[in-house]
């Protein structure tokens, strides 16, 4: 044994040269953490015989060595290697200079012996999964002059003593959970070139980045997306110093304010501002050929005015989506090849593309305001690869597209007025994946047919069409068998087009299908067998097809069929559902005495279902005044479990004023305040609910409640979804599926779920307002969503419904809920519209929430913030042409510890019909939040209403006293705003300040300003300032 050893020795001495047996341990030691290695490449390369004796480096992949045999590099990127490593092992290594890992799976922590790895240079542990804190003694790795730890799963601060890396000059820490002060990160760097903390927490002003740096000289890339930076863009004065800066990214922060003229930076090739709450013009010179910008991304925010002139030469990416430009299409693009102008306010004719010669391969001016016919297009669109120009009031008929643009992969231009004849040969096109031409009025035969039926036979491959989107256009004729040849689709939406005929047992040949809508058409015959197995959605209802279901369909709910089609049948026999009357279709082929009997059957169980529904009621009578309560409900269908009690409807909201906490409000949704039980809303779905006049423990009967405030039931948080949930969770659970159609406003969207997933997810009512009942609902990946059921009778039809939703769908803001989708079901009281929950409570329960408090109360700085987040994103509304229409507290959530005001519930207005309109209008005056100037036989929602609104929260947020509050003073009982109005008048306008925030002179002139503001919004209409304008007296107002 000890000859074995012996030999061993020997062999490593001469194997290493001048290798040490330590450093041949301590690889060997290292390899020992790693788990899996599946291309092998350690594993079998890393053991005694492999190894050359003659050399004077291990033979181990990855292993490097100095002139003198001393391990220098440990390079294994891109390997998929696994395990959890142990760094200390590696103490040995005198020499390294490079520790390259990057690309693999493995973890564990970074431990402080790392430091004493002075001879390191170059250390790369990027796209891992190491973990923990950063050591504090990496900062002494002296000669390092490469850092990259992106994309692990590192945490807490940074730590200080960076200084000491002189030579340092890349610094890559994106994509974890880090957090500092990034003036003070900063203040310690000294020649670093690279800088990436993008994706991390960092916070703190630019304006330290700039005065208390010495690297502003040597940087030339500074990425600090995505964080949560502010405190304004960098001043003129500041931004000379980087005069080296070759790429600037800072998108996805709080910055604000206006940009500077970037005319001091010489070298200056990429800007990102994307989502960084900027606004105001753009730079000229940011166009010009003074900067050699090769990528400008503004995206996003909140710029107005015109586009200027393009004259760059270096230019070729140009994004400035999302903002509130207006006047007309740059004359001229330079040399762009990606152009993204979307949802914007520009109004211009289309035609001016014609002039445009920039070789472009991307062009997006979808949801703007440009009319027109589209002209054909010229040979510079050539290499177009993408064109989007939906959303806007194009007429006219499409021009043959794909004979300019033969490289064509995305053509969309839907919601426009585009008439005539699709071209022939677009759907041939063999470039084209994504087709949508939905909600024109495109006329003539679908052309899947015709003088490219002999094509499509001599092609070896299938046209790549893969998303076909023609449904809302007014087509004629049949359905051709020719749509067979198309066998890459996965959507084919063909609804609402007027189309007859058979359905062409063609559509079985595509059998990567997994969307198919041919519903709302005048389609007869048989419903093809053996179409797609992939199918995820299906519908075919508003038809008169007739026959049998085939088997492989079954799995699809009633509403994929019905209505329509009354003589459609499933395998089982089962015909069309029955009517809402819930009687039998007539068109079932029953016997007399089996319907009678069934009839008889049918009226027996009503009547037992009703005696047991009053003992119910009873019971829960009784469990309610002993505050034993809990209710499960369902979306679409009877309570599934009702463990205590039961309604026919959840209408009752709760409120309250500063006086007590909850009040009970048992108005009706169009009626007058009922007193003593629930009020009954005829549109929302069948479920149980609670009525809190019947709950008396959740009422706080305050005995001394304060004279200035009123008891109401048109409190700012009557129906308040955030409130409610707090006091009662009301379990919803469905037994039915969901059985309409679900539409996603992405094309691609991040959560995917279908109808019946939604269903199936359990919920909680948040409340209730005049447009329909809240809901949080959790889907089964632990997602969880806000679901507004609207009441029925106040949406408009189906076409005008979709066309309405869809262009709130684009509205995308840092300080809006987003909507996600809508859904549209068989039933006229099942519209949906669906949202990403929001982890919050509302402005007004941040205000007046009294007993118990779960928040502090608010400061002045976190009210102006939030005053200046509202102002935002109405500003953002109002510079797309849409009135909020029914802004209040409980309309504003309030996210994270930093209280971000997010706007929710906003152009609900434009899905409804004008009694919807007129009633939501009526329930803001109720409020105290309606504009004098609204109080007529048919009131609009305007944007000067919007403003008013706003000026009532503003006076909220500095009195702390709700809208609907009565006043009692020297003039006698006043609202608020003639309260505020009066004591400012009278020059004692501190006095209506709320006294938690009015102690001190330190923000004195500031609230001063703020009630200026205020007062300013709610001037007659003629003289009431733009929100634009207030958001910019807003922003002046220093703290």
């Amino acid at each position: 044994m000890r000859m074995q050893l012996l030999l061993l020795f020997l062999w490593v001495v001469a194997a290493a040269g001048a290798t040490s047996p330590d450093e041949v341990r301590a690889l060997f030691e290292f390899k020992k953490g790693i788990s899996e290695d599946p291309l092998r490449k350690v594993y079998d390369s890393w053991n005694i015989s492999s190894s050359d004796p003659a050399s004077i480096c291990p033979q181990f992949y990855g292993i490097s060595c100095d002139e003198n045999g001393f391990v220098s590099a440990i390079v294994l990127d891109q390997l998929d290697l696994a395990g959890e490593l142990k760094f200390f092992t590696l103490y040995s290594l005198k020499m390294l200079r490079n520790l390259s890992l990057s690309g693999n799976r493995l973890s564990g922590r970074l431990v402080p012996s790392l430091g004493s790895m002075y001879s390191l240079q170059y250390l790369d542990l990027s796209g891992n999964q190491f973990y923990g804190p950063i050591p504090a003694r990496i900062n002494d790795l002296y000669g390092l002059n490469y850092l990259n730890l992106s994309n692990n799963n590192f945490t807490g601060g940074f730590p200080t003593g960076i200084r000491n890396l002189q030579q340092l000059m890349v610094l890559d820490l994106h994509s974890n959970s880090l957090w500092g002060d990034i003036g003070v990160m900063f203040s310690e760097l000294r020649n670093v070139q690279h800088v990436d903390l993008s994706d991390n927490s960092f916070y703190g002003s630019l304006s330290n980045v700039a005065n208390n740096s010495s690297a502003v000289n040597t940087l030339q890339h500074v990425n600090l997306s995505r964080n949560r930076l502010g405190g304004g863009f960098f001043t003129g004065d500041s931004l000379v110093l980087f005069r080296n800066l070759h790429v600037l990214d800072l998108g996805d922060n709080e910055l604000n304010g206006k940009l500077p003229s970037f005319g001091s930076l010489p070298n200056l090739q990429v800007l990102r501002l994307s989502n960084t709450q900027l606004f105001g013009p753009i730079p000229e010179e940011l166009l010009e050929t003074s900067i050699p910008l090769s990528e400008l991304d503004l995206s996003r925010n909140g710029f107005s005015g015109s586009i200027p002139k393009i004259n760059s030469t270096t230019l070729t990416t140009l994004n400035l989506s999302s903002n509130e430009l207006s006047g007309s299409l740059p004359s001229s693009l330079g040399n762009c090849k990606t152009v993204d102008l979307s949802n914007n306010l520009l109004s211009d004719d289309i035609s001016v593309i014609e002039r445009w010669e920039s070789p472009l391969s991307v062009l997006d001016l979808s949801s703007n305001k440009l009319v027109g016919n589209l002209p054909n297009l010229t040979s510079n669109f050539n290499g177009l690869t993408l064109l989007n120009l939906g959303n806007n009031s194009l007429k006219g008929s499409l021009p043959p597209i794909q004979l300019s643009s033969p490289s064509l992969v995305l053509l969309n231009v839907s919601m426009n007025e585009l008439d005539g004849p699709i071209p022939p040969g677009l759907f041939t096109s063999m470039a084209l994946t994504h087709l949508d031409l939905s909600y024109n009025l495109f006329t003539g035969e679908i052309p899947f047919h015709g003088s490219q039926d002999k094509s499509l036979i001599e092609l070896s491959t299938f046209p790549p069409l893969e998303y076909l989107d023609l449904s809302d256009n007014t087509f004629t004729g049949n359905l051709s068998p020719g749509v067979g040849n198309f066998r890459r689709l996965k959507l084919l939406n063909l609804a609402n087009d007027g189309l007859s005929g058979e359905i062409p047992t063609e559509l079985n040949k595509l059998t990567e299908l997994e969307f198919l809508d041919l519903s709302d058409n005048q389609f007869k015959g048989k419903i093809p067998d053996n179409l797609s197995p992939n199918l995820k959605f299906f519908n075919v209802s508003g038809n008169n097809l007739s026959g049998g279901i085939p088997g492989n369909l079954k799995n699809f709910s009633d509403s994929s069929f019905f209505p329509g089609n009354p003589s459609l049948s499933s395998p089982g026999g089962r015909s069309r559902p029955p009517s809402p009357g819930g009687l039998p279709s007539s068109s079932t082929n029953q016997k007399g005495h089996s319907s009678k009997s069934s009839i008889r059957i049918a009226i027996i169980v009503a009547c037992v279902v009703a005696v047991l529904m009053i003992a119910f009621v009873l019971l829960a009578y009784y469990r309610a005044q002993i505050g034993d309560f809990r209710v499960k409900t369902a979306f679409g269908g009877q309570p599934r479990d009702i463990k205590h009690g039961i309604s026919t409807r959840p209408t009752t909201s709760l409120s309250f004023s500063n006086a007590h906490l909850l009040t009970s409000n048992s108005r009706s949704a169009s009626g007058p305040p009922e007193l003593g039980g629930d009020s009954v809303d005829p549109a929302a779905p069948p479920y149980a609910a609670t009525s809190a006049s019947s709950i008396p423990n959740l009422i706080d009967t305050d005995p001394d409640p304060t004279p200035s405030a009123r008891r109401s039931s048109d409190s700012p948080v009557s129906s308040s979804p955030r409130f409610l949930e707090q006091t009662v969770t009301l379990d919803v659970y469905s037994p039915d599926r969901f059985a309409g159609q679900l539409f996603f406003f992405d094309p691609k969207p991040n959560l995917s779920f279908t109808a019946e997933d939604l269903s199936r997810a359990p919920a909680e009512i948040l409340g209730r307002s005049s447009h329909g009942t809240l809901y949080k609902a959790t889907l089964g990946g632990g997602h969880m969503l806000t679901v507004k059921w609207l009441r029925v009778g106040l949406t408009k039809d189906k076409k005008e419904f979709a066309k309405e939703i869809k262009k709130l769908g684009t509205i995308v803001h840092p300080n809006i809920v987003r909507l996600l989708a809508y859904y549209w079901g068989p039933r006229e009281q099942e519209r949906l519209t669906l949202a990403n929950y929001i982890e919050g409570d509302s402005l007004a329960l941040h205000l007046y929430e009294t007993t118990p408090r779960r928040y502090s109360l608010l400061s002045f700085s976190q009210r102006l913030k939030v005053a200046v987040d509202v102002a935002r994103g109405l500003s953002y509304l109002h510079g797309k042409g849409a009135p909020h229409g029914n802004l209040k507290p409980t309309n504003i959530i309030l996210e994270g510890p930093q209280y971000d005001a997010r706007l929710t519930d906003f152009g609900l207005h434009r899905l409804m019909t004008p009694a919807g309109v007129a009633e939501q209008i009526l329930n803001l005056g109720a409020l105290g939040y309606r504009a004098p100037e609204l109080a007529t036989a048919r009131p609009v929602p305007s944007l000067k209403a919007d403003v008013y609104a706003f000026g009532v929260i503003l006076m909220e947020l500095l009195t702390r006293r709700s809208a609907g509050d009565i006043i009692s003073g020297q003039s006698g009982a006043v609202d608020l705003t003639d309260w505020v109005r009066l004591c400012d008048q009278e020059g004692r306008g501190m006095d209506c300040i709320d006294r938690d925030i009015a102690g001190g002179e330190q923000h004195s002139r500031a609230m001063d300003e703020l009630l200026e503001v205020s007062l300013r919004c709610i001037l007659p209409l003629t003289e009431r300032p733009t929100i634009r304008q207030v958001l910019e007296d807003l922003c002046g107002i220093g703290v």
